[in-house]
């Protein structure tokens, strides 16, 4: 799911990504030199385990877990054991590295001789806990909840935690009891309901969950957390997370904030009708007049196709400020469409004007010299994207695509397959590591299908996507009838990109090769309430 919009008091907050070797993603002018400063130290002193904690620190606060943990791991070789401070700091950093990379059972490990070090601390062992209850150690976990229950009697966490044990044991009214401590201890900290929503939601409590982030954001609109949970119960219950926000905004209409949320997770879940609906209810009810909503009406209506609307919109947002990369993405993007690429790549050049490091803008940017038949420099500028960040597949495979079909480079385009084919991606069950389509063009038709098809059977589609890139897969592949039986599948959960369906030809990941059947056009008409306009012949 790709969210565009930000909330207007706070950026919306995505998982961290898996830092990958290879150059460091800091920006960061401040950090850069604290950086250097340490690299200067350690050129003196490579064995300096002080700077090399605290660096291994700095490394984790921007998500660069690989270079931490190598830090943090020549640490704990180099202190001496008597230098418990020290170690201490290193084994719960490095219990938190291997938490955010999906490694419960070596952070609890680390944590045990954290606890070992600092037998009293709450930080410490409130960690220990946590991950003992990812690990399904309930026990364990209640105990140390217990214990964080003694050291603090007035810390919500121990009853947050205590009440998901419950929730394990299947203990629902001890479960109950608890979250009611809990929000009696701390009833005007958002981040007690953001956490009795992650219980409720352990329960089944599915409205009561959604409610709560909701209470959440309303006591505190700066919550990036509160948001980015309520995103995610989204991506899971979309009906719950809906009828929660509904009942919000009927409660308080003139709170532009629920709309918009509403707004937001809608057009993330391809419902780009109601997304439109709230943004200009917004706008007409002059609840705010902020550039992204006039963006995010824009995007939408080019996803229904409705290119001049879109154009017409994205230019207003301009009008209100015009240093937004991304609203120059989106132009160039629009004006593609219409098949005006000379305007389309002075939109990406603006985008670059204003962020020369936005990789989708040099993307974009190539997508239009394609379209003025410029392909060397096409090439070039995904060969830059590609530079910038080695690890995302679509740049790659677009790279790919202009060399083979544009180029005549076929060999440089398979070796380009070949990269996307050997990733190992932390998503690697996402249809957007696009490590199928690569193996297909490779002539790995049965490893192909193998991808698409366990991401179809184990995957649960919210919203259509996962349909539609299988209808991509077998459209490519020249089996249509199973092309047709998953695009069907897609459209009936509602996936309402009409440009995809009828005119995204970029990268060889689209449904192109169906446009032409009659059976694929009357499916397209059969669905014509998602795009809210009679479907083009």
């Amino acid at each position: 799911m790709k969210l565009n919009t930000i909330l207007f008091a706070a950026a919306v907050v995505l998982s961290p990504a898996f830092a990958a070797n290879g150059q460091s993603s800091i920006q960061n002018p401040m950090t850069q030199a604290v950086l250097a400063v340490y690299e200067e130290e350690l050129r003196e002193n490579p064995n300096d385990y002080n700077v090399l904690m605290s660096r291994a620190d700095e490394y984790y606060r921007h998500d660069e877990y690989i270079r931490a943990l190598a830090d943090v791991d020549k640490v704990l070789q180099l202190a001496p054991e008597t230098e418990e401070d020290v170690r201490l700091r290193g084994y719960v950093l490095r219990a938190g590295i291997y938490n955010e990379t999906k490694r419960p059972e070596q952070a609890l490990e680390d944590l045990v001789k954290a606890a070992a070090l600092a037998p009293d601390s709450y930080s410490v062992i409130y960690q220990k806990a946590n991950t003992e209850f990812q690990l399904g150690k309930y026990a364990d976990a209640k105990t140390d909840f217990a214990k964080l229950q003694r050291l603090n009697p007035r810390g919500a966490e121990a009853y947050i935690g205590l009440a998901r044990v419950a929730v394990k044991e299947n203990n629902l009214g001890t479960a109950n009891e608890m979250l009611a401590s809990a929000v009696n201890l701390d009833p005007n900290n958002a981040e007690t309901y953001v956490r009795r929503a992650s219980v409720r939601r352990l329960m089944g409590d599915h409205n009561g969950a959604v409610d709560d982030l909701i209470l959440a954001i309303s006591s505190d609109n700066k919550h990036p957390r509160a948001m980015q949970e309520l995103i995610d119960y989204g991506n899971t219950n979309y009906p719950a997370t809906m009828a929660g926000l509904s009942n919000a905004v009927s409660q308080a209409p003139q709170v532009g904030m629920f709309r918009y949320i509403r707004a937001m997770i809608a057009q993330a879940h391809y419902h780009y009708l109601a997304a439109i609906n709230d943004y200009q209810t917004i706008l007409d009810e002059r609840l705010y007049n902020y550039h992204g909503i006039y963006a995010s009406i824009a995007e939408c209506n080019y996803c229904l196709g409705n290119y001049d609307d879109a154009l017409d919109f994205i230019d207003r947002a301009l009008g209100m400020v015009r240093d937004n990369a991304d609203h120059y993405v989106l132009r160039s993007k629009i004006l593609r469409a219409m098949g005006k690429y000379d305007d389309a790549v002075k939109a990406g050049a603006a985008a670059l004007a204003v962020d020369r490091q936005n990789n989708d803008a040099l993307a974009e940017m190539a997508l239009g010299y394609v379209g003025v038949g410029n392909y060397e420099e096409a090439s070039n500028l995904l060969g830059e994207a590609v530079l910038n960040d080695a690890e995302n597949p679509r740049y790659l495979m677009l790279r790919a695509w202009v060399m083979e079909t544009y180029l005549n480079k076929p060999t440089a385009a398979e070796e380009i397959y070949n990269t996307v084919a050997d990733m190992e991606h932390f998503y690697v069950d996402n249809p957007r590591s696009l490590k199928g389509f690569a193996q297909l063009f490779l002539g790995q038709t049965e490893l192909g299908k193998q991808w698409i098809n366990n991401i179809l059977d184990t995957v649960t589609d919210y919203d259509g996507l996962i349909h539609y890139y299988g209808a991509c897969f077998y459209a490519q592949l020249g089996d249509m009838e199973r092309a047709m039986e998953l695009a069907g599948k897609s459209l009936d959960l509602g996936y309402a990109n009409y440009h995809d369906w009828t005119e995204a030809i970029d990268g060889r990941v689209n449904v192109a090769p169906l446009r032409d059947d009659l059976s694929f056009l009357n499916l397209l008409h059969r669905h014509d309430s998602i795009f809210g306009k009679e479907s083009k012949k």
